[in-house]
Formats: C-alpha cells, structure tokens, sequence
C-alpha cells in the first residue's frame, strides 16, 4: 500500500465529510483504477450526493425503511409525521409504543423507534460527528434496533463519511453482478471483498453503483411500458 492511499484512509477514518468537490475528485479517481467503475462514470457522470440531514428524523426513517420498500417506509413516516405533532424526541417518547401500533407500525419497530428517539434524548449522539468510522458505528449499534446496515447508511449518508460500506444492501450486490457479468448475485461477505479495492472511496463506489442501479431498473421499467 502507498503511503498516499494509507494518508487518504487515516483522513478517511478522522471524519473527512464529503462535499460536491471532493465526491467528483473520489469518483474520477475511483473510474480510473476500476474499469467497471469506469463504464458508469463515463455514462451517468459524478454520482448524486443522496445526502440526508443529521439527527433523529433521519435514523428514524432508516430503521423504517429496514426489510421494507422505500415506498412502504415512506408511507408509514408520512404517517407518524402527520398524527405525531411537534415531530420531536420528547412528543415520540411521551406517545409510546401502543400509539405508534395504532398507527401501523410494527410491535418491533414501533419499539426502535421509542429506543431511536430516546438515544437522541439522552444526548447519546451528541459527539457523533467527532467520532472516528469504527468507534461511531458501535455508538449507533449500541442503540436497539440499529443493525449494521442501518449505523452504516446513517454515516454514509448523513454523516457523509467517505469510506463507509453498507453491508448486506440488495441493490449494490445487484449492480455488481450486472457490471461484472456474474451468473448470480455475490454473497454480501464477497461483495465486501470486492469493496475492498475501492478504500478509501467505499462511500464513494457505492453511490456510483446505486447510479447505476437506479438507471439500470429505470430502463427496464421503460421497456416493459
């Protein structure tokens, strides 16, 4: 490893929050030491942000959005947010589990949600944004209800870490299989592996392939019409 790449991951790991600038110097850089990168930079360009804001609607609306469809999460936040007034930590805890059951949601994730809501509360994830990628992934895991997949996607997405890979995602195991022409889909313990090339860029790579996945089912959703 060069001295440079292993600068780039201790940056990485120190919090480095992507911007517009430096998530088109990490995809060019990404395109040009992976052909497969490549091919979707040349035709779909930087990838979108996807950026979400800090703090607790957006952990909220990730743990919902766990084993679901983002049509159905979405339809059930829509929901909390229209009978759940103000919208606060304080208003989700004082309305408990059973009203939440009573709107929808699921005995256990109407459980997360009170755990969500109280982790922001107590002032659990006051320091977050200081923390390095390792040590604020076991904060989030610490909270019930936040899994793996759920710690890396609140980092990736609304911490904007940069070398963050969300482990067990359908839709970057899809993609991969496509640009690579593989038979089947990889494992998601292979599919890491794979990732691994992409240090200190994971973030990065991963917005490029859900690019890429987005245009892919796009295109066949014109064809079928």
């Amino acid at each position: 490893m060069t001295k440079s790449i292993e600068g780039h991951r201790r940056t990485a790991t120190l919090g480095t929050r992507l911007c517009r600038a430096n998530l088109a110097a990490a995809a060019e850089s990404l395109a040009a030491r992976d052909p497969h990168l490549a091919s979707i930079y040349q035709v779909h360009g930087v990838p979108p942000m996807w950026g979400r804001p800090q703090g607790f609607v957006t952990l909220l609306r990730i743990v919902l959005e766990q084993q679901v469809s983002l049509v159905s999460a979405r339809s059930m936040f829509e929901r909390l947010n229209k009978n759940i007034e103000p919208f606060t930590t304080e208003r989700f805890i004082n309305a408990g589990e059973s009203y939440l059951r009573s709107l929808g949601v699921t005995r256990q994730k109407a459980h997360y949600c009170i755990q969500v809501a109280q982790a922001f509360n107590d002032g659990r994830l006051d320091q977050l944004g200081r923390l390095n990628d390792e040590d604020a992934h076991a904060v989030l895991l610490s909270i019930k209800g936040v899994g793996p997949w759920t710690a890396n996607i609140y980092l990736l997405m609304a911490l904007r870490r940069p070398d963050i890979w969300p482990d067990g995602d359908v839709a970057l195991a899809t993609a991969v299989s496509r640009l690579r022409k593989m038979n089947t889909r990889p494992s998601f313990a292979g599919l890491a592996q794979i990732a691994e090339a992409w240090r200190p860029y994971r973030s990065v790579a991963a917005r490029m392939l859900w690019q890429y996945y987005l245009a892919e089912r796009s295109r066949s959703n014109d064809r079928v019409t």
